[in-house]
C-alpha cells in the first residue's frame, strides 16, 4: 500500500518502464515520520543516529531564565540545552523514497507547535524513559485523541532496560494494539527498527 505524499515534495513523474536516468531525477516520493516524547528523553540523539544528512537542530543553551518555566524532570543537571522549536533529518531509502524525520520540543510551552509538525506524517514514535515515565503522557494522549498512529519506544539508557513492558503499557494506559518497544536512541540499528516497527504499524492502520 502506498503511503500518503507529504505536502513537502511532489509525486513522481517518471513511467514505471522509464530509464533509469529518468527514474533518478524523478522528485523522490517523501514519508513523514514525527519522533516525539518528553524533555531529555533522547529525540535529537534518535534522529541523529539515523540521519543520513547532519541532522538541523534548534538546540539552545537552558539558562536560569527557564527555571520554574520548563520542567526538567530532574535532569537539569544533567542537560545543558534543549529544543526549542525542533529537529529535522533525513533517510533516503531504495526506490527514490525519503524518510523525513521530526523532533518535536519537550517543553509544555511548545505544544501549541505540534499541530503544524504532524500535518502529513504517517505516526510517531514516542519516546519513553521510565525514569521520568509522566513526561511522556502528553504525547501519548496527543496522538490517541488525534487518532494518528504511535508506537511507544522505551529508551534504554545505560543500554538497561529496568521495567517490563507490560508494567509500562499498563502505567501508560496504552492500548494492546499499540506496539510496545525497547529501543536505544544513540544506536543506529535500534533506531531503525523501531522506525520500521512504526512504519509497520502505520501500513495495518492505513489497510483497515
Amino acid at each position: 500500500m502506498a503511503f500518503p505524499r507529504s505536502d513537502v515534495a511532489g509525486p513522481s513523474t517518471a513511467a514505471p518502464g522509464a530509464p533509469a536516468a529518468a527514474q533518478a531525477s524523478a522528485a523522490p516520493t517523501v514519508v513523514k515520520i514525527i519522533v516525539a516524547g518528553g524533555f531529555a528523553v533522547g529525540k535529537t540523539t534518535f534522529i541523529g543516529s539515523i540521519s543520513d544528512i547532519d541532522p538541523l537542530s534548534t538546540e539552545a543553551a537552558m539558562t536560569e531564565h527557564s527555571i520554574g518555566v520548563d520542567d526538567a524532570g530532574g535532569v537539569s543537571d544533567q542537560k545543558t540545552s534543549t529544543t526549542v522549536a525542533m529537529d529535522f533529518g533525513r533517510i533516503a531509502l531504495p526506490g527514490n523514497l525519503w524518510l523525513y524525520l521530526f523532533g518535536t520540543p519537550g517543553q509544555d510551552r511548545f505544544l501549541f507547535m505540534w499541530d503544524d509538525l504532524v500535518r502529513g506524517a504517517i505516526g510517531s514514535v514516542v519516546l519513553v524513559d521510565t525514569d521520568r515515565l509522566e513526561q511522556c503522557f502528553p504525547a501519548v494522549d496527543y496522538f490517541e485523541s488525534r487518532s494518528i498512529p504511535f508506537i511507544v519506544g522505551i529508551n534504554c539508557f545505560e543500554g538497561v532496560a529496568k521495567h517490563q513492558l507490560d508494567d509500562v503499557r499498563e502505567a501508560l494506559a496504552v492500548p494492546a494494539d499499540v506496539p510496545m518497544i525497547y529501543t536505544d536512541a544513540r544506536s543506529r540499528a535500534a533506531t531503525k527498527q523501531t522506525l520500521v516497527t512504526l512504519v509497520q504499524h502505520a501500513m495495518a492502520r492505513l489497510a483497515g
